[in-house]
């Protein structure tokens, strides 16, 4: 797919009206020379259906920037079942989130993306030449034609530990996130938690020798991780080289304001004290909407209300695709996502190249598109049918 180019990229916007009463803040003008990015378009979110987002932007010759809160690439798949397989892709029988994640990387690799990792966006402010002055919690800001929102459910945070007080421990001796595990290297481990994340961590650091010693505590016998990585857990336990503990973080200890020890209650009430110099909790992830609830979008059950023409938002100029969308018969699947980012990318286009006739081109045959994607001359090699 793709379009003809009969003018210039929008400059001063003189592309669709945005001239309705709005909710998003209008602001001064800014140019590039405030120190912002300049861009034909912001994803906001960097799952699968935003990474293939800058594919179809891609093939339109749009230029995108994607922000997202969590610390790497992939969404929920990376995040929450990077190693579980994925069956309903089409025409790949089972892939699994890293995988998926990964093939993407590799296809929108073309277009050259800039990553803006860890941060959430907290601002969004309609220009009077109808650009977007976006900025983020770490004070990053943009200045785009267009806004594509693919946030998924939300922006992930960790669940937290419910132990009144213990908060004031985090990132330095509580954790939710583990970002350069030598800093655990010769430290009393203890680790929280009965999925995916809390048993990888455990593996991981076990078999470094990293800490000097490591217990695993979960409040249940069962597990919610790969069956594998629960037999090796427990082969590592029974080999001594580390403990496991059935129970629930009730309490803490300091000393010099310090974590010094938690306590771990059983289901049946006993308790025992397991002293520690670093706590890390994993209780997996929870989507909260966040600060887009506070952009001025028409919501629908904590979703953005999209059409089905091009999903575009309340807003003229800013789309949701993916699971963060609602519209009649919704559903949220991946490759509805997929489908909805092809889509989503023409109303786009509109925006960023306002004088300019919109064409669908097929990567088959266009060697425009091959010219774009470096495969310039793969038509002309092509057996003829």
């Amino acid at each position: 797919m793709s379009h003809s180019f009969d003018a210039d990229r929008r400059g001063a916007a003189t592309g669709p009206s945005t001239t309705e009463p709005s909710a998003v803040a209008e602001t001064d003008a800014i140019t590039e020379a405030d120190d912002v990015i300049a861009t034909d378009a912001l994803i906001v979110g960097a799952g699968p259906v935003g990474l293939f987002q800058v594919f179809e932007l891609g093939l339109l010759e749009i230029k995108a920037h994607v922000v997202d809160s969590l610390p790497r690439v992939g969404g929920q798949c990376m995040e929450l079942y990077p190693d579980k397989p994925i069956y309903d892709i089409p025409a790949v029988p089972v892939v699994s989130g890293r995988e998926l994640t990964e093939a993407l990387l590799k296809q929108i690799a073309p277009f050259e993306p800039e990553f803006h990792l860890g941060q959430t966006v907290m601002a969004v402010q309609r220009q009077p030449d109808g650009r977007w002055q976006v900025e983020t919690s770490r004070g990053t800001r943009f200045l785009a034609c267009t806004l594509i929102i693919a946030a998924g459910v939300g922006a992930f945070e960790p669940r937290r530990l419910r132990v009144e007080g213990i908060e004031r421990f985090v990132d330095r001796q509580l954790f939710y996130r583990v970002r350069n595990p030598s800093d655990f290297t010769g430290r009393r481990i203890l680790i929280v938690g009965g999925g995916d994340s809390a048993l990888d961590w455990t593996l991981n650091l076990v078999r470094t020798g990293s800490p000097l010693a490591l217990t695993l505590v979960h409040r249940r016998a069962e597990f919610r991780a790969a069956p594998a990585s629960v037999a090796q857990v427990r082969e590592l336990v029974a080999q001594g080289r580390m403990r496991l503990v059935t129970g629930q973080v009730t309490a803490f200890e300091e000393d010099a304001g310090r974590l010094d020890a938690v306590t771990v209650t059983t289901a049946g009430g006993a308790t025992e004290r397991l002293a520690l110099d670093a706590l890390l909790v994993f209780f997996g992830l929870t989507p909260r909407l966040g600060p887009i609830a506070d952009w001025g979008l028409q919501l629908e059950r904590r979703a953005i209300a999209v059409d089905t023409e091009k999903f575009e938002t309340s807003q003229p100029g800013i789309f949701a695709v993916g699971d963060i969308n609602i519209y009649p018969g919704k559903k949220k699947l991946i490759l509805s996502g997929f489908h909805e980012a092809a889509l989503a990318a023409f109303g786009a286009a509109r925006y960023v190249f306002p004088n300019k006739p919109i064409h669908l081109q097929y990567t088959t045959t266009s060697t425009r598109l091959h010219k774009v994607l470096g495969v310039a001359g793969a038509s002309e090699a092509a057996p003829a049918a």
